[in-house]
């Protein structure tokens, strides 16, 4: 990726666009970490399985030298040798490769867990590019993976000369030693070299895999367009969003409205706030708020109601705490029943006298 693309994105990456990335193959992975937990990983199974190994390969030998030189030599004869030869050395150096492969998995689930993508095996034509390909050739990541490799050559190289230096001396006592003694001797320098290696190798590994998670982080980020439009197609746009709402507020506020004829009494305080109640005797247990609203929604509801000849009752402290306290269709709490109750049974004698007159 171009660095000028780069310096335009100041955004960190939204979990989407990491889930986007991870998607396509995109992870924070190192490749030295894994050699180094692989060659790390061999030298301990080689010292743990050394002897078996040693006593299987030995076996192997002494059998190509004793009983196989003395067969007559054919097609069919040389066929059942190998095939025999290669199921024993397999078989003797199986831990080994065990330990190779459980050391690659491990590296690789502990860097970026289970990641299946096949993004990265399509073919990628911009790749032929001369002009891209030059530029990826001079950009500071090709730099950074240039004189990380040097440093690999360097330090390994160190490494491995000053164990052998180390060592140097104890060379020449060999000399007076058996056989056995020598490859027993050079077996365990063998593994401590691996190990100072493997070492050595480790703390570059570690050294790469925290420039490659910053350098993944950096090529993710997003500019300030790319994460506007993120955030609409995952919360959807907030203009469409308020248009929606507000088409639901119009649609609650119809509903309620058709409501308020129904309603036994509007309480109001006096034109700020306007609660309309209804009580169906064996339907509910109190009375319920059908219609609220406050203002302009107040007035509606005020004006719907003398249409219907719904009654009025003003009631400024119990309207407000009505309109506060109870959402619509919910029936009155326990603490609100006497004041209602009181409301409720003047407009009943109001209803009442109004029949006797008529």
């Amino acid at each position: 990726m171009p660095d000028q693309d780069r310096d335009q994105k100041t955004e960190r990456a939204t979990p989407r666009r990491r889930e986007d990335a991870r998607k396509k193959g995109q992870v924070a992975r190192s490749k030295d970490l894994n050699t180094a937990l692989i060659l790390l990983l061999a030298a301990v199974v080689l010292y743990m399985t050394g002897p078996s190994v040693s006593a299987g390969l030995r076996s192997i030998f002494r059998t190509c030298f004793t009983d196989y030189l003395s067969e007559t030599i054919s097609v069919s004869s040389s066929i059942r040798i190998l095939t025999a030869l290669a199921g024993r050395a397999v078989t003797a150096i199986l831990p080994l490769m065990g330990g190779v492969l459980l050391a690659a998995a491990l590296a690789s689930y502990g860097q970026v867990g289970f990641v299946m993508a096949t993004d990265p095996l399509g073919p990628k034509f911009e790749r032929l590019n001369p002009v891209i390909g030059v530029r990826r050739l001079c950009s500071a990541k090709s730099l950074v993976s240039l004189a990380t490799s040097l440093a690999k050559v360097a330090v390994v190289g160190l490494a491995a000369y000053l164990y052998l230096r180390w060592r140097i001396n104890d060379v020449p006592p060999l000399l007076d030693c058996s056989i056995p003694a020598i490859y027993e001797a050079l077996c365990r320098w063998t593994f401590e070299l691996v190990f100072v290696i493997a070492m050595a190798f480790l703390i570059i590994a570690a050294t790469d895999y925290a420039f490659q998670r910053w350098d993944f982080e950096r090529d993710i980020r997003m500019t300030k367009e790319e994460l506007r439009e993120e955030l609409k197609r995952s919360e959807g746009d907030p203009l469409v969003k308020s248009r929606v709402r507000q088409i639901q507020r119009e649609m609650a506020s119809r509903r309620m409205m058709q409501d308020v004829p129904q309603a036994d009494v509007v309480i109001k305080n006096p034109t700020h706030y306007a609660v309309a109640l209804r009580y169906k005797p064996g339907k509910n247990l109190a009375p319920a708020v059908v219609a609220k609203g406050m203002n302009l929604v107040a007035r509606k509801i005020l004006e719907i109601a003398r249409e219907h000849g719904v009654p009025e009752v003003e009631n400024k402290l119990l309207a407000q705490t009505l309109y506060k306290t109870v959402e619509i269709g919910q029936e009155i709490p326990p603490i609100l029943y006497k004041a209602v109750a009181e409301v409720l049974a003047y407009v009943y004698r109001l209803r009442t006298k109004r029949y006797q007159e008529a």
